[in-house]
């Protein structure tokens, strides 16, 4: 027996919900194509139809001022509009009408010149769609009469295009011409600026002087810190010497000069021969013996000689020890290298002070080169600028000498109009018909072609068939008056919480399922903390969080809602709480919970994000953050994160490894395919244990009811029960219509 081929079954179900969500523009479509046919076969009338065609263009030959070169240039009077449709207008417009009635003498019926209002119902100018071609027509029971009033037409209109396009020429050439002056005036006063700025500032190039400046202060730098070492060890021997010598240098070169003088050494040798005498009679002798008298008298003269003569060398009367006029010549030696080291150290100091003088002046003017730079690139700039304006307007005035004459416009003739020679007339059944079948077609085209460009995931089976996770709940589209959203933008602008925003039924029974299915989830470990995200932003994840932590302390648990979302957060917002602390001042600051976190309900606890910080990986991935979470998880019955999407940040991912798993919201109508493919290969990648995904945002409506945990029936009535009490309360309130 032969297999049975496998034959993919066609879901007629899924076509018809594509014609369901885009009837609008299908209609439309359908609509525009018999109204388009009508109108055809209205217009048909056994008449001659001769045609012409028109190649409309932009002249680039008097783009010539350099400053508006919009001559012979085709711009549409609005964004909307194209240069064809302002070009159309013209060759339909009264002068080019009148002219080409006049050139033919046309009549009408009574034998008096066609009026131009009836002319121009005859005369058609259509622009061809993705060109830049003009279609002239004209209809006439005379065929030669069709020929020659398109054909007229088209040479009127062409003159008078040429006519304008000189006019603009010429304008352009007026102006050039007044502002050549003012130009060239103002280039002179800018090179006279210039000079005069390089005169007054010496300057020659400054670039080159700067260079130069800057290594000419490196150079004396080095410079003079050389010399200042070199003064600095022959003021260090200096000081040596003259310790040694104990004298300053004015009685060391004396006492040199006079050890080197014949007499004076005479002298000393001949005082101290006596003193040596006057030694040995003293030990002979008596003080008062003649030879011990004679012989210290003979030394009380030579000193008194030797002093006399030490005063006619030096020119000084001031007392000078004999004992330093004895030099040897080591001593000497000593008092010539310390002549010369004082020498040397006052040459130093002169080299220092040129230096440092040299040194200043080239800082200051290396100083004043940035600001002298910037003067002179100002200035160089407005010379170049005006000699650009004046060379710009000279060429231009060259170029328009020589088109101003040309006879340069923006059409050309492509075909002229034959006389036709079958009338223009069609069925009109035929063509109303046709127009039907074509917008029927084109209709279901347009609705298919909308729905495959549109990436976004449309369905519950979609997401179910994209992400292939466990579906733990589906959240219908509800607004708040608890009617069924059925629109096609379901995304609402806030965040709703069941029992106070809108209706327990059958939101909050949603709700209830979907924590009665992550609780049966896991037999071996029970669920206490889950991470909430979505793959981008809109999906509802922040009012799926705040439902789903309601719903849990709705039965008796102790919930804490968390709100992770450091970048965006929400939940202050819904719970219409303050953030001044939150989470982030928790990890930061090491505020205490108790501060931080607020009950908003029975049983539910919010800690909202607080401060925004600038990196909140770093704070989700710190070692605080861990500990938080664990004593969360032991002081809660379940802990529930609202996370950032995944989408461009890893701040889920992140938490989803500290938490039990990670719920991913997804909303049809917002997310798209391409969004979906890279947030689930991102959880998969990043390992992540993903419990399931919750829908959100359902239309109710346009989904077949094998998706959901209750029927449109049950959902439609108790949206009636919802109203109906509504409108009871308001009764007795005293507040008709107000629900």
């Amino acid at each position: 027996m032969e297999p049975i081929p496998n034959v993919e079954e066609i879901d007629f179900q899924k076509h018809l919900q594509v014609l369901q969500r885009r009837w609008v523009p299908a209609v439309g479509v359908f609509g525009v194509a018999v109204s388009l046919a009508s109108l055809f076969a209205v217009s048909v009338k056994p008449s001659y139809k001769a045609e012409a065609s028109l190649l409309i263009k932009t002249s680039h030959s008097f783009a010539l001022t350099g400053v508006g070169e919009d001559i012979g240039k085709l711009e549409g009077l609005t964004q909307s509009n194209s240069p064809l449709d302002t070009q159309a207008k013209i060759v339909s417009s009264v002068p080019v009408l009148q002219e080409t009635i006049s050139v033919l003498e046309l009549k009408d019926t009574q034998g008096k010149s066609l009026k131009v209002e009836e002319f121009a119902k005859k005369l058609k100018v259509d622009a061809a769609k993705g060109t830049d071609v003009l279609q002239i027509s004209y209809t006439d029971e005379d065929p030669e009469i069709a020929a020659k009033v398109v054909n007229t037409v088209i040479d009127t209109y062409i003159r008078h295009n040429i006519q304008a396009n000189r006019a603009d020429a010429q304008a352009a050439r007026q102006f050039i011409v007044n502002q050549l002056p003012t130009t060239e005036a103002t280039v002179r006063a800018a090179e006279s600026a210039l000079r005069k700025f390089r005169e007054d500032n010496r300057i020659i190039v400054l670039q080159e002087e700067a260079s130069t400046a800057v290594s000419t202060i490196s150079k004396l730098e080095d410079a003079i810190a050389d010399t200042q070492a070199q003064l600095a060890d022959v003021t260090a021997k200096e000081e040596k010497l003259r310790s040694q010598v104990n004298l300053d240098s004015k009685q060391g070169l004396t006492y040199s000069e006079l050890s080197k003088i014949p007499g004076v050494q005479q002298l000393l040798v001949q005082l101290q021969e006596a003193q040596s005498q006057l030694a040995v009679e003293q030990t002979r002798y008596q003080p008062q013996h003649p030879a011990v008298i004679n012989s210290q008298e003979k030394v009380t003269a030579l000193n008194s000689l030797l002093r006399s003569r030490v005063q006619q060398v030096t020119g000084s009367n001031q007392p000078i020890r004999m004992g330093n006029i004895q030099v040897g010549e080591m001593r000497q030696e000593l008092i010539g290298e310390l002549l010369k080291s004082e020498t040397e150290r006052t040459g130093l100091e002169q080299k220092v002070a040129k230096l440092s003088n040299t040194w200043s002046a080239y800082k200051q003017r290396a100083s004043i080169l940035p600001r002298l730079e910037q003067t002179q690139r100002e200035l160089e700039r407005k010379l170049k600028a005006a000699q650009t304006t004046y060379e710009t307007l000279l060429t231009r005035l060259q170029e328009i000498n020589v088109t101003e004459n040309q006879s340069v416009g923006n059409a050309r003739i492509i075909s002229s109009a034959l006389v036709p020679d079958k009338p223009a007339a069609a069925t009109k059944r035929l063509a109303v018909g046709g127009g039907a079948i074509a917008g029927t077609l084109l209709g279901v085209v347009a609705a298919f072609a909308l729905d495959a460009i549109d990436r976004s995931i449309k369905s519950v089976k979609e997401a179910r068939e994209m992400f292939q996770y466990t579906l733990l709940g589906v959240i219908p589209a509800f607004n708040r008056n608890g009617k069924n959203n059925s629109s096609k933008d379901i995304e609402e602008t806030y965040a709703r919480v069941i029992s106070r925003d809108i209706p327990s039924f059958p939101l909050g029974d949603a709700y209830q399922m979907l924590q009665a299915n992550l609780k049966f989830l896991s037999s071996d470990k029970k669920l206490k903390a889950i991470a909430v995200t979505s793959s981008v932003a809109r999906e509802g994840k922040s009012e799926v969080s705040a439902n789903l932590a309601v719903s849990m302390a709705q039965v008796g648990h102790r919930v804490l809602l968390i709100d992770a979302d450091m970048r965006r957060p929400t939940q202050h917002h819904i719970w219409k709480l303050t953030n001044a602390v939150g989470l982030s001042n928790v990890i930061v600051d090491q505020v205490e919970l108790s501060t931080a976190v607020q009950e908003v309900m029975p049983n539910l606890y919010v800690l909202t994000s607080g401060v925004v910080p600038p990196n909140p990986v770093a704070l989700l991935e710190s070692n605080r953050m861990a500990t938080l979470v664990n004593s969360f998880i032991r002081d809660y019955d379940f802990v529930i994160f609202d996370t950032p999407p995944l989408a461009g940040t890893v701040d889920a991912a992140i938490l989803g490894k500290v938490v039990d798993g990670i719920l991913l919201v997804v909303r049809p109508g917002v997310v798209n395919s391409a969004s979906a493919n890279a947030a689930k290969e991102f959880l998969t990648q990043s390992g992540q244990n993903v419990l399931g995904m919750v829908i959100n945002g359902v239309n109710v409506k346009s989904e077949p009811d094998s998706y959901f945990y209750y029927t449109r029936e049950y959902s439609e009535s108790a949206s009636n029960r919802n109203t109906s009490k509504k409108r009871e309360l308001s009764r007795a309130m005293g507040k008709r219509g107000e629900y």
